[in-house]
């Protein structure tokens, strides 16, 4: 039997246009713990870290060397070491990780004719993914800590 893609919910949350990728969720997950940690201006290993998120150690050692060369994170050696923001929770975008994380998109080349169809679904393409851009752009890591601040006290512990 035929099963056409419009058949499916696509205005439910199980689908999903925007991927996140395991390397920005992991990033973003290990840059939420250095922002809630960045007032005490104490370095966070990457044990402290890898106990608090559930991130492969493997993964959050590439993350962390990538966003120390992008200078986003800074190292410390030392029997006090670990793992700093250089700026502030509020100045750091989601956008600016996704980025940093994925690389720079680029444009598709199109050496076809543009066709008024063509074009019509391209320029729909461009509004999505500028609402995206935007999205991401609008959230700091700030943001995040401050929703799962909110978010822990709406939820309390039970202890037995």
């Amino acid at each position: 039997m035929y099963s056409s893609i419009l058949n499916t919910d696509l205005n439910s949350q199980s689908y999903a246009l925007l991927d996140l990728s395991a390397k920005v969720e992991y990033a973003l997950l290990a840059l939420l713990e250095l922002a809630t940690h960045h007032d005490k201006k104490v370095p966070l290993t990457m044990n402290e870290i890898a106990a608090k998120q559930p991130i492969p150690e493997r993964y959050l050692e590439q993350i962390l060397t990538n966003l120390r060369r992008a200078g986003v994170v800074q190292s410390q050696r030392g029997s006090k070491g670990g793992f700093l923001l250089v700026r502030e929770p509020w100045q750091i975008t989601l956008l600016e990780i996704v980025t940093l994380v994925e690389g720079e998109r680029k444009e598709k080349e199109n050496s076809e004719t543009p066709t008024i169809e063509k074009t019509l679904v391209l320029e729909i393409w461009e509004q999505a993914n500028a609402a995206s851009i935007e999205v991401l752009r609008g959230y700091t890591l700030q943001d995040l800590c401050q929703e799962r601040e909110a978010r822990a006290q709406n939820s309390p512990m039970y202890y037995i």
